[in-house]
């Protein structure tokens, strides 16, 4: 467990090996559980699912952005367990409230860009309206940022759990992760395909409703003639 633990820091930095080579810590059964997991989530994971998906993205956020906003805000002698608590607390709000992770997912790198167009003296002046604007823009658009985010990450779950699942081709499979940007790529194709069928071809939660509500009327209205065309067959 410390060594998938450790494994993970490589998501904090650029190391495309890194990312790739984490399937090596999973056991077979647990990379078709994986690549299984990431199938739903890159059909379905921008839907009711997303809330599953947003506590983890929110773990990931605070890990990865805390440090970058307090380094550019001076802050750099904080508490080292300070991006330990941020990740805990934006896990349990997405779990919660998905939209704030989508709200601070996009938030937080405009906030950053606007922060260094302004330049390190002006930083807070151009990252907050950056971040809040955002953050607004993230969450007007949860739905679509939800099934964007639920296939990048059900594409890239697919991949590495196929890359784990596989391990008796140890050599085709050493080959295929001994080219990180090949399988980047093969997960960005992945996650392009799982936006276009989420956003365009499935329905949204609210059409979903509809659908199920309009099929639970028709059935209803059924049974009643049924009921009604048997009374009166029977007179």
């Amino acid at each position: 467990m410390e060594g998938f633990l450790q494994a993970l820091k490589a998501y904090q930095s650029f190391n495309p090996s890194g990312w790739v080579g984490i399937y090596r810590l999973l056991p077979m059964w647990v990379g078709g559980v994986v690549a299984l997991v990431g199938l739903v989530l890159l059909l379905a994971g921008g839907g009711k699912l997303f809330r599953a998906v947003a506590g983890p993205v929110g773990a990931v956020l605070g890990l990865v952005w805390t440090g970058a906003v307090t380094q550019r805000l001076g802050l750099g002698d904080l508490d080292p367990r300070l991006p330990t608590l941020v990740a805990a607390a934006l896990m349990a709000l997405g779990f919660l409230f998905p939209p704030a992770v989508t709200f601070v997912g996009v938030g937080v790198p405009l906030g950053l860009v606007a922060g260094q167009i302004a330049g390190p003296a002006d930083f807070l002046l151009g990252f907050g309206p950056g971040f809040i604007v955002g953050g607004l823009v993230g969450a007007f658009l949860h739905r679509q940022v939800s099934g964007i985010v639920a296939s990048v990450v059900g594409a890239w779950l697919l991949v590495i759990g196929a890359l784990a699942a596989l391990h008796q081709f140890g050599g085709v499979v050493e080959a295929v992760a001994s080219r990180p940007w090949g399988v980047i790529i093969a997960a960005l194709l992945f996650a392009l395909a799982g936006s276009v069928y989420q956003l365009a071809v499935r329905p949204s939660p609210e059409e979903s409703d509809q659908q199920k509500a309009e099929k639970q009327r028709l059935k209803q209205r059924l049974a009643e003639q049924q009921a009604l065309e048997k009374r009166w067959g029977v007179k």
